[in-house]
């Protein structure tokens, strides 16, 4: 990446880990919420990283940027999170420069996904993408990349079917809980947590499972509230959780919280309880498996589905990947004039010198010189030349680097240093 002119590090890095080799418990460690990004985001500054791009999701926690070495992005991630290098090392990944952008393409388009095809994650590129700008950690490079894969995953969407048919976190566990809870729609079911996957989860519950007896429970009860005023539920105070607990057949947890809201002492029942939980880290103890009566499933089960629907999707998986390779071949033609960007502003520079120097003389020689005009004409001039040797350089046919030279050499051109 050196000859691109885009940072002063050389090499562009991911490192990060994901739900392929790391349990939830690991990921859970390596989770980051708002402001441990915020704060890692302004260490970086302190460590002289120009840019970064930062994601934490249930699946991943990823870290993309610029740097001398990758353990300066695996530093600032365990420093910032419950998480050791050592534990980082055991499932994670490290990919360098294009490697690097192929693997923010399938993450960010839906083929790295734990359920193929869930695009949540293109919203949540673009959230990680804002939060870098807003702390100025985004340099060119990265907003064309993040632009491209945005662009990929739209494409990937409208023109095949990967997406088609309802198959998400939310949907699997609905999914489940119709499969493995007879007469569903009489059961009382609790929501404990109204975030993204709990509004999703309850909006599928509804749809699927003609129920009417669902009760959600949330710490700041107007957004439950909220979310039941849509579909007329009954909510009830987070101070209620124990007694709700002890009345439900299906408790669903979708708490954000970085350490177990559910556990042993809340539960008294005698009749079977599922418990799904649907939060990393884990929000329900492991204590909780010990009890007789209660089956806890987590996410994580829930995302190895192999129903039709995920069947159907991977049909559409190489015509997702030739939209992917058609994108990312315009992002790489485009990093490719980064190489001889410096030259034509330099060539550009000196010919304008040449140009107000020359202006200044005849100004001088020749009587009434209209040098507003020839300023026009001579800037127009200018524009085609420069242009005429970007293309010449954007030919494959040529050997670019000796054109560059010769350019430099010719024009005598001092290049500005990043």
């Amino acid at each position: 990446m050196k000859d691109y002119n885009i940072s002063k590090h050389n090499s562009f890095y991911a490192i990060g880990l994901n739900y392929k080799k790391a349990d939830a418990t690991i990921r859970g460690k390596f989770s980051l919420e708002e402001n441990s990004i915020n704060r890692l985001l302004e260490q970086a500054k302190l460590i002289d990283i120009e840019d970064l791009l930062v994601t934490s999701t249930c699946n991943r926690t990823e870290l993309y940027g610029f740097a001398q070495h990758p353990f300066q992005l695996i530093k600032l991630l365990c420093d910032n999170t419950k998480g050791s290098v050592e534990e980082f090392q055991e499932v994670a990944y490290i990919y360098k420069n294009n490697d690097a952008i192929n693997h923010l393409f399938r993450m960010g388009t839906g083929l790295d996904s734990q359920i193929l095809g869930d695009f949540e994650i293109i919203s949540q590129l673009r959230q990680s993408f804002n939060r870098s700008k807003k702390h100025q950690m985004a340099n060119p490079f990265l907003e064309r990349l993040c632009n491209s894969v945005i662009q990929a995953s739209k494409r990937i969407k409208n023109e095949t079917e990967i997406s088609s048919g309802a198959t998400s976190v939310a949907f699997a566990s609905v999914q489940y809980i119709i499969n493995n809870i007879p007469n569903i729609s009489e059961k009382n079911i609790l929501l404990f947590g109204t975030g993204k996957i709990g509004r999703n989860t309850c909006e599928n519950l509804i749809k699927h499972t003609k129920n009417s007896h669902i009760t959600l429970i949330n710490r700041t009860k107007d957004k439950a509230e909220k979310i039941a005023g849509k579909f007329n539920l009954i909510v009830k105070n987070y101070g209620d959780l124990q007694a709700e607990i002890r009345n439900t057949d299906v408790l669903i947890v979708a708490t954000g919280a970085h350490s177990p809201t559910i556990s042993k002492e809340l539960i008294y029942t005698k009749k079977p309880l599922l418990i799904l939980d649907l939060s990393i880290p884990k929000n329900v103890s492991e204590n909780v498996t010990e009890m007789e009566n209660v089956t806890v499933v987590h996410l994580d089960h829930l995302s190895q589905m192999t129903d039709d629907t995920l069947e159907n999707r991977r049909k559409y998986v190489p015509q997702a990947e030739a939209i992917i390779e058609e994108v990312k071949d315009d992002f790489i033609k485009w990093l490719e004039t980064r190489k001889f960007a410096p030259v034509i502003k330099a060539l550009k520079k000196k010919l304008k010198t040449m140009k107000d120097e020359e202006l200044d003389f005849q100004s001088k020689k020749i009587t009434n010189f209209n040098s507003k005009q020839a300023d026009i004409v001579t800037e127009r001039i200018i524009q085609k030349i420069t242009k005429q040797f970007a293309n010449h350089l954007k030919d494959t046919k040529i050997d670019s680097d000796t054109s560059l030279e010769l350019i430099q050499r010719v024009f005598q051109l001092d290049l500005e240093s990043k």
